[in-house]
């Protein structure tokens, strides 16, 4: 009986084995689209900033934020008490206008963002953005000047105080503009070598025109005396450097070294790179002719700490990209916070939107460590730029 008993509950069983599987890939097919329609949630861009914990609570030299309010101090405030009046900088950034044509057909247009009160079809909220960059230097450097690099042909027009536009011919399309962005760097610093003797000197720092200067960087031409061109550097093997930011010492020296340096950089680019004209050429050539010198110390880019080295018959200071060049991550990954020394903000890629709405905030209570709070809070989401 018992045996029988035992057969029964295997001739039971039996079946369920071969159903279980099947079974099992109905409830994985039943879950897929759940699956993919959040992986399809998580790639959408918001139209509205997204607030989350801000990253690095607890950490010593870290921005503390409750919300959108800074618990403790960043260093602007000890900072701007302190004056480079000798250091005279100008900002130069390389921007154009696509479409311009399109400025008055806002109205209708299904491409039409809206941040806070005001609504920007794709060339108007270039435009935001561009004055939001100016706005940013003019609060933290007010002395300081800032010169647009542009194509001859562009309709472009910034009437504000200390800003020149400075046209200069080439090949702005989208697909050539990184490309050409140091092309520009090299010609203007051409002209400027030619009018060295009548021209008034500038420390010269050759910016993206989506970044937020939100701290006094005469300090970078005060304390490094030695310089001819500063760059700055992240712990990131592929690309090491980032091309956002740019400092040349305003000196004939430094300019002409600097000129040489870029000049070397663009042949890279053309050489090896001319595929990623579009996009990271730049920063692999850069990479290439730092990494290419054989007593360059690679292990150096570990350390968030500034350094100085010849390259290429160049002094080349290197600066730390968490100082000088921070960036809000997109998505998930390790990130330590915002130090609470960071001089320059850069919004790349989607972060644009959070950039307007940084200066919105900023405007409407004018605290440097809060809208950085905001900043921090945000960060980690996809925008809708």
């Amino acid at each position: 009986m018992r045996s029988c008993s035992g057969w029964r509950r295997l001739l039971f069983c039996l079946p369920l084995v071969f159903l279980l599987p099947h079974l099992l890939s109905v409830m994985e097919l039943h879950r897929e689209p759940t699956m993919r329609d959040q992986h399809k949630k998580a790639r959408n861009k918001f139209d509205h900033l997204v607030l989350g914990p801000a990253a690095g609570e607890g950490l010593p030299d870290r921005l503390q934020c409750q919300g959108v309010k800074a618990l403790n101090k960043t260093h602007f405030s000890a900072s701007s008490n302190r004056s480079y009046v000798a250091e005279s900088i100008a900002f130069v950034t390389v921007f154009t206008v696509y479409n311009s044509s399109d400025i008055s057909k806002t109205s209708g247009s299904s491409d039409v963002t809206t941040v806070g009160n005001s609504s920007y079809n794709k060339v108007e909220r270039s435009i935001a953005i561009l004055n939001v960059f100016i706005n940013f230097i003019q609060v933290a450097m007010p002395k300081s000047n800032v010169i647009i690099l542009t194509d001859p042909a562009s309709d472009l027009s910034i009437n504000r105080d200390k800003v020149s536009v400075y046209p200069i011919q080439g090949e702005y399309s989208r697909d050539k503009l990184m490309l050409q962005r140091i092309r520009s760097y090299i010609a203007f610093l051409e002209r400027k070598l030619e009018d060295h003797s009548r021209d008034h000197m500038h420390n010269y720092i050759f910016v993206d025109s989506d970044i937020a200067v939100v701290n006094d960087l005469g300090q970078v031409f005060h304390d490094y005396p030695d310089f001819h061109l500063a760059l700055t550097f992240r712990n990131n093997k592929q690309q090491p450097l980032n091309s956002g930011f740019i400092a040349v010492r305003g000196t004939y020296d430094g300019m002409s070294r600097a000129k040489v340096f870029l000049q070397q950089v663009l042949e890279v680019y053309i050489s090896k790179y001319s595929g990623a004209s579009r996009m990271l050429g730049d920063q692999l050539a850069l990479a290439w002719v730092v990494l290419s010198d054989a007593s360059f110390d690679a292990k150096r880019f570990a350390k968030a700490q500034p350094f100085l080295k010849d390259i290429k018959g160049a002094s080349v200071l290197f600066l730390p990209c968490a100082m000088y060049n921070w960036t809000p991550p997109e998505g998930a990954g390790q990130f330590h916070g915002m130090p609470l020394d960071v001089k320059v903000v850069h919004f790349k890629g989607s972060r644009k939107r959070l950039m307007l709405e940084s200066w919105n905030f900023f405007s409407s209570s004018p605290n440097i460590a809060d809208m950085l709070c905001l900043i921090l809070s945000s960060g980690r989401i996809k925008y809708d730029f």
